[in-house]
């Protein structure tokens, strides 16, 4: 009986996660098809550009651990909202950053969507609170799936609000300021989450310390971190590439628009192939896709290689990423959800930050060319895919007693 009324909330969180994913996840395809090229437009140095798209996750890295802990004293209802809140606000500083054309404004404006970003990084995370063990990798899959809405509406609101105005790109701004204030109603709906007790103390529970050393836990941020950060050095160079080898920017929104597609929609099946061939086995299958990715993106620069190869690092991403948070989810008790996650969310994003700030250096400053760039950006996934490989390989040939 628990476990139906258990699967039942879990389900009703998913419905308005999906939801929030689709509309207030549009900021996330936004933010990062216009990033680097608003930065560019406004940076002293092109080598620069991408530094916003940098600040964003810089954000993601420092608030993560904060944000778990107001979510686990306060619920993921207060802990959403303040997200939305802050991503409604970055929206509005950019708007008045591009309207001054103040690139260091527009860093700040960046910070705050840092820390929305951080916010939305949880909702995988709360679809699986109250979910069953045979439920919890649909539910993530599910919630994941939501951002497929997001990858239409993102990229075509781009398209429309991205010269409306004589100052380029902030009609954009201004859309995500409109998309969060709406988006953030859906948390009401929130049911307030189940564990709340004693056990919830910072001081339940194994220390940061002999998390990591779990071996499972390990894994899982490994492979975690190295699917998000390699998928994040790749596409926010996209645009600067796209359009650097002759494309227009509409051509960089479709290919965005492309990717961020293959990046949720196998999430309506990507859980029950974890629940059927298990998660190591997804995880590998992702990683081998990401490589898939950048051998596509070596073999040149017409618009059909960057199709190709930015929807086999979305697709990739998804296998890699929902598998490792699955493989995170299962491997910690209830009472340390909070200091789990937040410790994974600060490495997964500090890699990320990193990816992304060499991105920029990668792709301007590389060769000379954009062809040269382009090609530096996905030549540097090769080492960290092999970690990662090389990690999953380790855990899979561990004795079962001594991986958790």
């Amino acid at each position: 009986m628990t476990q139906v009324i258990d699967d039942a909330r879990a389900r009703r969180t998913v419905f308005i996660l999906v939801l929030a994913q689709a509309l207030i996840g549009a900021q996330m395809p936004m933010v990062f098809t216009i990033g680097g090229l608003a930065g560019q437009s406004l940076a002293s140095n092109a080598c620069f550009a991408t530094l916003p798209i940098t600040m964003i996750v810089l954000a993601s890295m420092f608030s993560a651990t904060p944000m778990a802990a107001i979510m686990q004293k306060y619920g993921r209802r207060v802990g959403f909202m303040l997200g939305a809140a802050c991503g409604a606000l970055g929206g509005i500083v950019g708007a008045y950053a591009l309207m001054q054309s103040s690139f260091a404004m527009f860093l700040g404006a960046s910070f705050l969507t840092g820390i929305y970003m951080s916010a939305h990084g949880f909702y995988r995370f709360a679809a699986a609170d109250s979910a069953s063990d045979e439920f919890r990798p649909k539910a993530i899959s599910y919630v994941m799936a939501g951002g497929l809405a997001a990858a239409i509406i993102g990229p075509q609101l781009v398209k429309v609000t991205s010269d409306m105005m004589v100052v380029p790109f902030l009609g954009t701004y201004l859309a995500i300021v409109v998309i969060n204030l709406i988006g953030a109603t859906l948390f009401l709906f929130l049911k307030p989450s189940i564990q709340r007790d004693s056990t919830d103390a910072p001081s339940a529970g194994r220390s940061r310390w002999e998390l990591l050393r779990t071996p499972r836990i390990a894994v899982a941020i490994i492979c975690g971190t190295v699917s998000y950060a390699l998928m994040n050095l790749t596409m926010t160079s996209t645009p600067l590439a796209v359009v650097g080898c002759g494309f227009t920017e509409g051509n960089a929104a479709d290919v965005v628009t492309g990717h961020v597609l293959a990046m949720f929609a196998p999430s309506f099946f990507t859980g029950h192939l974890i629940a059927r061939f298990g998660v190591e086995k997804i995880i590998a299958t992702g990683l081998i896709i990401l490589a898939a990715a950048g051998g596509v993106a070596m073999q040149g620069v017409e618009l059909g290689n960057f199709y190709v190869a930015l929807i086999l690092l979305g697709l990739g991403w998804n296998f890699g990423f929902i598998g490792a948070t699955t493989m995170l989810a299962g491997s910690h008790e209830t009472h340390e959800r909070g200091r789990v996650q937040g410790m994974n969310d600060l490495i997964v994003f500090g890699g990320v930050t990193l990816a992304s700030l060499s991105s920029g250096g990668l792709m301007n400053c590389s060769g000379g060319t954009p062809q040269a760039g382009w090609a530096a950006v996905n030549l540097a996934m090769a080492p960290f895919l092999m970690l990662a490989g090389a990690a999953l390989i380790w855990l899979m040939f561990r004795p079962k007693d001594q991986v958790i």
